[in-house]
């Protein structure tokens, strides 16, 4: 029951993106890319419930559960950013990575066939997971708008501007400020969910992820401190954005 919510999930997130990719060849904006995102958003907290019923705790054990809740804190993240800043173009850049997240994680043997209960969950380990995976919905929603602004610089200097693409990417400034405000809130997040990692129980395992938190964190305070001291251009601090979370996903992946 629980996979088939996730199969749905991914199903509507890819149909979303499709749609809106070829509406935007046309030189159309497709604001149904929502309504899809929407659909998938329900069908993820459908998933996450199922699990989080059958673990009787956050639903964050096995890797494909940590996937999943991660292509469930983008796409709310970008409900929450994208329309409010009148970008719903970001649903067309963020739809094929929450597909991404969602088909790794229905890989045969990522997501645990038969989750058992945790017994005696402790709070802080709770939270410290939560916190962190929210933290890089955010920081992976920032890294989407970077991508955005890199297409938008691009198409400037190429001087494609009557493409479809061209026409229907928001202004530079909206994506600025959007990008700008993600990256404080995941970093805000990440602060929490180290601060509760520091005071859960630990294993030689979970050491090696809070090292790897701090040293995430660390890095996202960096960018964001030197931008708001020097100062950065469009460009620098969306590449910045982009490659700061690749390299956090390549940190855990070996962590």
């Amino acid at each position: 029951m629980d996979r088939w919510f996730l199969i749905a999930a991914t199903l509507l997130a890819a149909v979303g993106g499709i749609l809106g990719m070829i509406s935007v060849h046309r030189g159309k904006r497709n604001h149904w890319t929502v309504a899809w995102m929407i659909a998938a958003l329900l069908c993820q907290i459908g998933f996450l419930a199922v699990r989080g019923e059958l673990r009787a705790a956050c639903p964050l054990i096995d890797r494909g559960e940590t996937l999943a809740f991660l292509a469930w804190s983008l796409t709310l993240f970008y409900l929450l950013v994208g329309p409010a800043y009148r970008i719903s173009l970001l649903g067309v850049f963020t739809a094929p990575v929450v597909v991404i997240f969602q088909a790794l994680a229905l890989i045969p043997g990522t997501l645990t066939a038969n989750p058992i209960k945790i017994a005696g969950g402790n709070p802080w380990h709770e939270t410290h997971s939560a916190m962190s995976v929210l933290a890089y919905g955010a920081l992976a929603l920032a890294a989407v708008a970077g991508v955005m602004f890199l297409v938008l610089d691009r198409q400037l200097k190429e001087h494609h501007l009557k493409s479809g693409l061209f026409r229907n990417l928001p202004p530079i400034r909206e994506l600025l400020i959007s990008l700008e405000r993600l990256l404080w809130l995941g970093a805000g997040l990440l602060t929490i969910g180290i601060v509760a990692g520091f005071l859960m129980p630990h294993t030689a395992s979970a050491w090696g992820h809070l090292i790897a938190a701090v040293a995430v964190w660390a890095g996202y305070i960096v960018l964001l401190a030197v931008k708001r001291v020097r100062g950065l251009t469009g460009r620098r601090l969306s590449l910045s954005a982009v490659v700061l979370f690749v390299l956090s996903l390549a940190v855990f992946a070996f962590v």
